[in-house]
Parts: C-alpha cells; structure tokens; sequence
C-alpha cells in the first residue's frame, strides 16, 4: 500500500517561503515521478509542479514559474517544493502525488496514480 504524507502548511505573510515536503512508503520511491498540484476554494485542481523518476526533468505551472522549485530526494523517499515570493493566490490545498513512470514529467491529474491527503497554505496580505 502506497502512502504520501504531507508536512504542514501553514500560514505565511505575502513575500515569505515555505518549504513542503511530502514521504512516501509502500513502494520504491525511485520508481516514481512525482507531483505537486493545489486547488483553492471554488477552482478546479491544477498542476503547480513535477519531477522526473532521477530529477532529471522539471515542469512548472505558468503561475509559479521562477518562484517556485521542486526537488526529490530518492534516499529519504521525499518530494519537496520550495515556495519563494508567496502571494495570497497561492493560497490552496496542496497536494503531493506520485506516477509510476520509466520516464517524463506529466502535468495531467488522470496520470497520478496515489495521492496524498493534502495540506493548508494560506498566505496572508
């Protein structure tokens, strides 16, 4: 049984960053491609990053391009994203997910195999 746990969000003023990060069990890590999506109250959910099985590829949302980063870490089983310049319409439910994959990068919800249970970010203005 695959697991993804989410750290806690939180909630941070307009400008801050805030590091998630996201473990997984059950499966191992290296053979997956991972994903961070969010979705705000009243909007559907939408890809905000992804990482190739080897990080050797990324792809960003247009909205959080240049400010945010997403890493993995295969010997700790942990996705991360590093969000920088947070604005309150980043404010969302974010969301870690994980893709069985030989290779890329997907943005497509319906390509996500497990998912984590989400967490709160709130920034503030």
């Amino acid at each position: 049984q695959v697991q993804l746990v989410e750290s806690e969000g939180g909630v941070v003023q307009t400008g801050e960053s805030l590091r998630l990060s996201c473990v997984a069990s059950g499966r191992t890590f290296s053979d997956f491609a991972m994903g961070w999506f969010r979705q705000a109250p009243g909007k559907e959910r939408e890809f905000v990053a992804g990482i190739s099985r080897r990080s050797r590829n990324t792809s960003y949302g247009d909205s959080v391009k240049g400010r945010f980063t997403i890493s993995k870490d295969n010997a700790k089983s942990t996705v991360y994203l590093l969000m920088n310049s947070l604005a309150p319409e980043d404010t969302a439910v974010y969301y870690c997910a994980a893709r069985i994959a030989a290779w890329g990068v997907s943005t497509m919800i319906s390509e996500y195999n497990y998912w984590g249970q989400g967490t709160q970010v709130t920034v503030s203005s």
